[in-house]
């Protein structure tokens, strides 16, 4: 298993649980941090063994409350070092953190959960955006704290517009850091999926992780991508895609294993929710 100084890495039956593990600066990401999500995200798309990855974050207070601003911005930071985010000549060429830490923008087509445990603001967006779907402890918050620091919210709220409806995200967004979305809010307007105790986060997240490890991989990761194109395509345009990801997401194997599972006769014990 891979180590990494800002993220704890674990596999186990088919799962990647991807822990952002700066606690002390309430999972905050650094340059540091960016590299190593990036080198996850990427070598997941090689590795067989992970069907899923659950990303979640260390401690009860925070999944990820964004950028690192005393990193970024700090009053001692060197302007040219790699420190400052798009300190270069012209604005044209920012660096954008979602093109390390966002894992649809690295070209990971696997389902990634997110178990969002505590405080969601900010730069956690980017990663919110590109998750399959949300599963959250009852005392997590999201809000986006841009502009009340004197920034523009852009990068994050355009992500969560594939989330949240249109009047919900704009809030949230003028709001800055005098409002804060509840777990309940955010499930009464289907940001979120499932809302849990805290203490049950963990096992909420393994068990729809699990069920989704043990469907066959190349029928899992076509649908993903279907569904991502429906959204991010015209209704006929999608459309006229999902013939080739039905048959670039089936094969005869997966036809094979779905077919003795059907003819078993047995059916998954299923879960009303």
């Amino acid at each position: 298993m891979a180590e990494y100084e800002t993220v704890l890495y674990e596999e186990q039956d088919g799962v990647a649980w991807v822990t952002l593990n700066r606690p002390q600066a309430l999972n905050s990401f650094n340059i540091k941090m960016q590299h190593e999500l990036r080198d996850i995200w990427d070598s997941l798309r090689k590795n067989d063994n992970v069907r899923v990855a659950v990303l979640t974050g260390s401690g009860e207070k925070a999944f990820c409350t964004g950028i690192d601003r005393v990193e970024t911005m700090g009053s001692d930071r060197d302007p040219g070092s790699e420190k400052v985010v798009g300190s270069f000549g012209t604005p044209f060429m920012f660096d954008d953190p979602g093109l390390n830490i966002c894992p649809k923008q690295r070209g990971l087509w696997k389902p990634v959960i997110a178990a969002v445990n505590g405080m969601a603001c900010g730069g956690a967006f980017y990663m919110l955006g590109e998750v399959e779907f949300i599963i959250a402890a009852e005392h997590a918050t999201f809000f986006d704290p841009h502009v009340t620091y004197g920034m523009t919210a852009s990068f994050e709220p355009i992500h969560m517009l594939q989330k949240m409806p249109f009047h919900e995200i704009m809030r949230l967004s003028l709001l800055g850091n005098h409002e804060r979305l509840s777990a309940k809010r955010a499930y009464e307007i289907g940001l979120v999926s499932e809302v849990v105790p805290a203490e049950e986060l963990h096992e909420a997240a393994a068990r729809v992780a699990g069920i989704i490890a043990k469907q066959p991989a190349l029928a899992i990761q076509g649908t993903v991508r279907a569904i991502w194109s429906g959204l991010e395509h015209s209704r006929s345009q999608a459309l006229e895609l999902a013939y080739a990801y039905v048959g670039l997401g089936t094969n005869q194997d997966s036809i094979a294993e779905g077919q003795k599972a059907f003819e078993s006769g047995e059916r998954p014990k299923w879960r009303l929710r």
